[in-house]
C-alpha cells in the first residue's frame, strides 16, 4: 500500500497550491474588472489560506473519527463546486465566499495527505514524504501562472477556476477507486468531535507549538511574497502578465530542486539543525531583499529580477524548513494524527494568513512588507533555539518506528 500511496497524495496535495496560484497573473484584470482595489484581490488569497487553517479544526477529529476516504470525497467536490461558483461569480463579495469554501475544500484534502503519511510512515521516512510532497506542491508555481496567464489571454480569468474544477472531477475518480482507507486501528474515535480534551494533549506539548510556529512563519513570508509578486511586479513595475509568470515560474523551478535536495539536507544534517539552516536563509532572504530595494534597480526587468532573487532564497529556506518541522511537529501523536495535523494547519495556516493580513494594512511597499514578515519571527525563533531553557521545545524528540 504505501508504495502506491505517494503518487496518489501527490496528485492530492495539488489541490491547494492550484487554487492559489493559476489566477496570480489575472489579479490586476480581476481588481479592473470587479471595480476593487488591489488589496481586495490580495484578501482573496489571504481569505483561501485562513479558511483551509480554520477549517482544519472543524474537519480534522472528522478523519479521526470517520476516517480518511470520507473526509478526502468530500474534500474534492466541495473544491469542484466552489470551482464552479468562483467562475460564475458576479459580484466580488461571490468571490470571496467562493474562496472560503474552496479554502475549507482545500483544507479536507489536506488533512488527509498529512494524516497518511503519519499512518503510514515512520517519523523519519515521514521527513523526507513530507519534503518530497512539497516538492510537488512546489511544481504548481512553476506551471500554474504560466498555464492561468495563458488561459486568461484566450478565455478569460474565470476560465482558471473552470481548470479547477476539472481537476477536482479528475481527482474525484483517482480518490474515489484509489484511495486507500489509512486510519490505524488504534485511532481515538469516541467522545464528543470538538471537545477540549481532544486538542489539549496537542496544544499543551510546547514541542509541537514549537515547529507549529515555525511552519506559521515560514507560510506568512511565502503568502506574503505570492500576494505581493503580482502587485510589485505588474502593478508597479509594469511587466506584463507573460513575463511575471516566467520570473514566478523561473523562481517556482529553483524551489523544485530545493524541495528535492531537502531529504537529502535532512539525512545529512538532521531534523533540528535543517531547521535552524531554514530558518538562518529567510533572514538571509529579509536582508537580501531589502538591499536589492535600497541599492539595486528600481525599474524595468532588471527590478523585477532584483525582487525576484531573494525570493528565491525564501523557497529554499521554506523547501528546507517544512519537512522536518511538519514531521517533529506531529512526531508524539500517532493515536490523534488528524487532530494533530489539523491543528498544525490551523496554526500555519491561519496564523500566516493573519500575519500576512496585518501586514498588508500598512503602507509599506511589496519588498519591505515581505522583509519583515521573514524576519522577524525567524529571530525570534532561532533565539529561542539559543537559550537552554527551551531545549525542551525544539530538541528532537525520538519515537518508536512504526
Amino acid at each position: 500500500m504505501r508504495r502506491n500511496l505517494l503518487p496518489i497524495l501527490m496528485s492530492m496535495v495539488l489541490l491547494s497550491p492550484l487554487a492559489i496560484d493559476i489566477y496570480l497573473p489575472s489579479m490586476p484584470t480581476m481588481a479592473t474588472e470587479f471595480a476593487v482595489s488591489a488589496s481586495d484581490v490580495q484578501s482573496t488569497l489571504v481569505l483561501f489560506l485562513f479558511a483551509m487553517g480554520l477549517g482544519q479544526v472543524l474537519i480534522g477529529p472528522l478523519a479521526d473519527r470517520y476516517g480518511r476516504r470520507p473526509v478526502a470525497i468530500f474534500g474534492v467536490l466541495l473544491y469542484g463546486a466552489s470551482s464552479l461558483l468562483a467562475a460564475a461569480a458576479i459580484e466580488f463579495h461571490w468571490l470571496q465566499i467562493a474562496r472560503l469554501l474552496q479554502g475549507l475544500a482545500a483544507c479536507s484534502t489536506s488533512i488527509v495527505v498529512f494524516s497518511a503519511v503519519r499512518d503510514c510512515y515512520s517519523q523519519k521516512e515521514g521527513a523526507k514524504i513530507y519534503s518530497y510532497l512539497n516538492g510537488a506542491i512546489c511544481v504548481i508555481p512553476a506551471l500554474a501562472p504560466t498555464l492561468g496567464g495563458l488561459l486568461a489571454l484566450q478565455f478569460g480569468w474565470r476560465s482558471t477556476f473552470i481548470f479547477m474544477m476539472l481537476y477536482a472531477m479528475l481527482m474525484m475518480i483517482v480518490v474515489g477507486y484509489r484511495l486507500p482507507e489509512t486510519r490505524p486501528a488504534n485511532t481515538v474515535t469516541t467522545g464528543p468531535l470538538y471537545r477540549w480534551s481532544r486538542y489539549k494533549p496537542v496544544l499543551g506539548n510546547t514541542h509541537f507549538l514549537f515547529y507549529a510556529l515555525a511552519c506559521m512563519s515560514a507560510m506568512a513570508a511565502i503568502l506574503s511574497y505570492v500576494s505581493y509578486a503580482p502587485v510589485w511586479l505588474i502593478g508597479h513595475l509594469g511587466v506584463s502578465e507573460l513575463t511575471f509568470s516566467g520570473l514566478f515560474g523561473l523562481n517556482a523551478v529553483f524551489n523544485i530542486v530545493a524541495c528535492f535536495a531537502a531529504p537529502i539536507v535532512i539525512r545529512k544534517l538532521g531534523n533540528r539543525p535543517t531547521v535552524v539552516l531554514a530558518l538562518s536563509l529567510l533572514i538571509l532572504s529579509s536582508l537580501a531583499v531589502v538591499a536589492a530595494q535600497l541599492f539595486g534597480p528600481s525599474s524595468g526587468i532588471a527590478a523585477a529580477f532584483a525582487f525576484m532573487l531573494p525570493m528565491m532564497l525564501l523557497c529554499v529556506g521554506f523547501a528546507f524548513l517544512l519537512g522536518p518541522a511538519t514531521s517533529m511537529a506531529l512526531s508524539a501523536f500517532g493515536e490523534r494524527a488528524g487532530t494533530a495535523a489539523a491543528m498544525l494547519g490551523f496554526i500555519q495556516m491561519s496564523g500566516a494568513s493573519i500575519l500576512a493580513g496585518l501586514v498588508q494594512q500598512t503602507d509599506l511597499i511589496a519588498p519591505y512588507a515581505i522583509a519583515l514578515v521573514m524576519c522577524v519571527s525567524s529571530i525570534g525563533l532561532l533565539l529561542m533555539m539559543t537559550l537552554s531553557r527551551f531545549d525542551h521545545w525544539h530538541q528532537e524528540q525520538l519515537t518508536a518506528e512504526h
